[in-house]
């Protein structure tokens, strides 16, 4: 079985506006994360938090190939999965982001609910980076109800 999961995305921004709204945590918490203790860069872990749901979490940033490609494990105690969030321009005025999850365990009992989790939340926050580069709308974060 395939557990790996990927999202789709056209944002009608340039490159750089969508890679920075990833990598800069005040951009960030415009739309997915209440904050993070620093900026996106290889080699470096860093906490994400949500003051919503009272959680946290590290990541630890894999690999950045600046406007091209950000690549970061998270999840820990035998969850560890690894997220590939690609980015290609298509013109100066639009990007399609990729966001594939890997590292899910085939033989988990709970396979299937993880990944359908997952998609929704890796749909969810695509969109909700979409409404805040495309229309300046900052409050949809953390309006997911689980």
């Amino acid at each position: 079985m395939d557990t790996q999961i990927t999202t789709k995305l056209k944002i009608l921004k340039p490159v750089n506006e969508v890679f920075e709204a990833i990598v800069d945590p005040n951009k960030m918490s415009n739309y997915w994360f209440s904050s993070g203790t620093g900026r996106v860069q290889q080699g470096k872990t860093i906490t994400w938090r949500y003051d919503e749901y009272n959680a946290e979490g590290d990541i630890n940033v894999l690999a950045v190939e600046e406007n091209k490609q950000i690549v970061f494990s998270w999840g820990g105690n035998d969850q560890e999965t690894v997220v590939t969030i690609t980015l290609k321009e298509l013109d100066n005025t639009s990007t399609i982001i990729e966001v594939n999850e890997s590292g899910l365990k085939e033989d988990d009992p709970e396979i299937v609910n993880k990944m359908i989790g997952q998609k929704e939340g890796w749909v969810y926050m695509l969109t909700c980076l979409k409404g805040y580069l495309e229309n300046g709308i900052n409050n949809l974060r953390a309006s997911l109800i689980h």
